[in-house]
């Protein structure tokens, strides 16, 4: 039985919620495929009432992408085929009791309780958390059972950008927008726990950014406890400025890996901003600081292209046409060849070092006798690098809306570049802090793989490492119209590898006789 969203929940995203029903996972089969109701069968999900994002079937994801975009002057809206609601209530501005165990939102104490912490996630919810939210009020999203109200999520009602303009930022002084951004990432200090909401750079300074539609680029942090995710996470957000500021229902969309189970729950779909953050399990605001460069927009043009070809995106995530592989197809790669496909010119960097990746291949697989372990290292030398690292994609992407905005840049022939150029208004940064609890703090995102190595201890066994089952998609719902994955760099490379040294021997022999 299908329920309509929580009035709590008045938009996801762009769009109102009353244009969705919610549903478990298993119902959502009509709008977002088989595949995506077997992912999400044990969650509570929105799916639109009529139509949905659709997707072009025998080709590659970013071509349909991009011949979509090229064939719509002014992007159709297509809602989001899903989104991963989590909860269906809200008890807005609440307040939690010093000891957690009750909250009160302008009337008598309730029973409070939180959702069920999974086996694999090694930090929670405790002392330090329940007196950090005791001094403020939150939103809390979950569902009530028994009396008490379950929580699912946290958000801080005070963490807001507008709806007047936020303060005006100096740049740390740099030679370029992209080592700006960095200096003002790396300024947050360690262990911060203040929200910080900021302006860039307005078009008309004073202005008000009440119902404005905006783009938001997110960047969540190395983790503390992972010496896998020193990189962070990339993802992209839309939606509008609130009346009152409100930015807790914009949608993020995020993709993570499908093939295997995450330790804290974390699915690839679109998930209100609140959720995103603060889900008790899933929330990156648990376990890592976040930063988002937000366009703020004079219309939602841009805004509804970007979001309605990531919901054609899901589908072909979903149904496994786009594989996620770590090295070439990750977060920061989908996301930004997505900017692309639809004509923003994000600046490329280059890769690390082809040369080392053409010799690193042949050295490590002689010391460690694995191909698997070889070729994904050659891939990561060789990766663009605002595909692979989410900081430097994120100071590329400011780069580009840097010079829209000072008029360093005409606009290409990209739809939605001309787009940002038409309406961009304002550049806020967002400085999103982790929440107190047991779990270390993170820190911001290494930006070369130099970096990264220097971070991780260099004696494998001293490496904190989470390890992950597999999650198979059942043979049935793989259909038989996919296109076959691309090859990795590293497969050609091996190739060569093989075929060389006989070449050469051929070439001896051929030349004696």
């Amino acid at each position: 039985m299908s329920t309509p969203p929580s009035s709590a929940d008045p938009r996801f995203g762009l769009d109102d919620s009353a244009s969705f029903r919610l549903v478990r996972g298993t119902e959502a089969t009509e709008t977002a495929g088989p595949q995506a109701a077997w992912y999400f069968a044990n969650e509570l999900v929105a799916v639109p009432r009529t139509g949905g994002a659709g997707f072009a079937r025998g080709m590659r994801p970013f071509n349909d992408l991009r011949r979509w975009s090229d064939a719509h002057p002014r992007a159709p809206r297509e809602l989001p085929p899903l989104v991963w609601a989590g909860a269906s209530q809200r008890i807005r501005s609440a307040r939690i009791a010093p000891d957690a165990r009750s909250l009160s939102a302008g009337g008598a104490p309730s029973p409070l309780a939180f959702v069920e912490r999974l086996p694999t996630n090694s930090a929670w919810f405790d002392a330090h958390s329940a007196a950090w939210f005791s001094q403020r009020d939150a939103d809390v999203c979950g569902e009530w059972r028994d009396g008490a109200f379950v929580a699912r999520s946290l958000w801080p009602c005070d963490w807001r950008l507008g709806p007047q303009p936020a303060p005006q930022r100096e740049l740390p002084a740099a030679n370029d927008p992209a080592a700006a951004l960095r200096a003002l990432l790396r300024s947050t200090p360690a262990g911060a726990t203040a929200f910080s909401a900021s302006s860039l750079w307005q078009r008309a300074p004073g202005s008000g950014w009440r119902g404005k539609a905006v783009v938001a680029f997110l960047v969540n942090g190395a983790q503390g406890d992972d010496d896998e995710a020193h990189g962070g996470h990339f993802s992209i957000a839309t939606g509008r400025i609130a009346d009152d500021g409100d930015v807790a229902g914009w949608l993020v969309d995020s993709f993570y890996s499908l093939d295997v189970v995450s330790e804290k729950g974390i699915l690839a779909a679109p998930v209100p901003l609140d959720r995103y953050q603060g889900d008790l399990n899933s929330g990156q605001s648990w376990y890592r600081p976040s930063w988002a460069l937000v366009a703020v927009l004079d219309d939602e043009r841009a805004a509804v292209r970007v979001q309605s070809a990531l919901g054609r995106l899901y589908r072909h995530f979903w149904r496994g046409q786009l594989a996620y592989y770590h090295p070439t197809d990750n977060c920061t790669s989908i996301a930004v060849d997505a900017l692309r496909a639809l004509g923003f010119d994000v600046p490329l960097l280059g890769p690390t070092s082809r040369w080392k990746a053409w010799l690193t291949l042949p050295l490590l697989l002689a010391k460690e006798r694995s191909l698997a372990k070889a070729k994904p290292a050659f891939d990561y030398l060789v990766t663009e690098r605002t595909r692979m690292l989410p900081a430097l994609a994120l100071e590329a992407v400011f780069t580009a809306l840097w010079s829209i905005a000072h008029g360093a840049r005409d606009a290409r022939e990209g739809e939605l570049e001309r787009e940002f150029a038409r309406d961009l208004a304002a550049l806020a940064w967002l400085e999103i802090p982790q929440y107190p609890s047991a779990r270390p703090r993170g820190a911001d995102p290494v930006v070369s793989l130099a970096e990264y190595r220097a971070r991780v201890p260099a004696d494998p066994a001293q490496r904190k490492i989470i390890p992950l089952p597999p999650r198979a998609l059942p043979e049935e719902l793989r259909e038989p119209d996919l296109l076959p994955q691309p090859p990795h760099p590293s497969d050609l490379a091996v190739r060569w590898w093989t075929i060389a040294p006989l070449a050469v021997v051929a070439l001896y022999l051929a030349l004696r006789g």
